[in-house]
């Protein structure tokens, strides 16, 4: 998954609209490890006790690929996906998936995704979770990009005279 650091720039400034800002949220949750999605979680303090509803459980699901970005469709291969649902006390209800076997993110990701949902802690979620999230990603991308372009070799032809 790839998302741009403004499209979560946008929504960490509190764009009025919660569809879009929960989907910036879930986008890098999905995107961030596990252990990073804790410390971030750490500093809303102590989250409430979450009801698990559904989960964590890890099951696969099928990739499917085109080559060429526009031809026939095949099954690429199978990946692990861990997706967990919650219930707070309050009757919030939160879903996440997680590429992997992570149980932990997964259900913590539910949990935020809960807390979105009653609305009533949006702006710390948005600064504590989701700015620092996002900015760990943008510094991600960067740093990866500076390093494919370092081994970038630009190819010429030389073209001879006519004979």
């Amino acid at each position: 998954m790839t998302t741009s650091r403004t499209e979560h720039a946008g929504a960490a400034g509190g764009t009025g609209d919660p569809g879009r800002e929960l989907k910036a949220l879930m986008d890098i949750l999905a995107a961030s490890p596990g252990g990073e999605i804790t410390a971030a979680a750490a500093a809303l303090g102590k989250l409430p006790d979450a009801t698990p509803v559904r989960g964590p459980e890890t099951g696969l699901v099928m990739l499917r690929g085109r080559i060429g970005g526009d031809g026939a469709p095949f099954n690429l291969g199978e990946a692990a996906v861990t997706r967990a649902t919650v219930r707070l006390s309050g009757g919030a209800v939160g879903h996440a998936y997680a590429l992997g076997q992570d149980r932990e993110k997964a259900r913590l990701s539910a949990v935020l995704a809960a807390l979105w949902s009653e609305g009533n802690r949006r702006e710390e979620i948005l600064r504590d979770v989701l700015e620092p999230l996002a900015e760990a990603r943008a510094a991600e991308t960067s740093r990866t990009r500076r390093e494919a372009a370092a081994t970038r070799v630009d190819f010429f032809t030389m073209v001879r005279g006519d004979d």
